[in-house]
């Protein structure tokens, strides 16, 4: 297996847990906590996280 593929299946395996993280949330009504590039820390509602990109949908 090379560099690429490794990463490739790392990108899609990180990506698959944080969705199925958020569907989790999103179904307790909990809130998702993020930092921005401005790096103020935020509380944000997991279904609005999901709403917005289109990658978790």
């Amino acid at each position: 297996m090379s560099d690429k593929e490794f990463s490739e299946k790392l990108k899609y395996g990180l990506e698959l847990a944080e969705k199925r993280m958020l569907q989790e949330k999103a179904l307790r009504n909990e809130d998702v906590i993020v930092c921005g590039a401005d790096t103020i820390i935020r509380r944000i509602p997991a279904k609005e996280v999901i709403a917005n990109n289109p990658i978790f949908q």
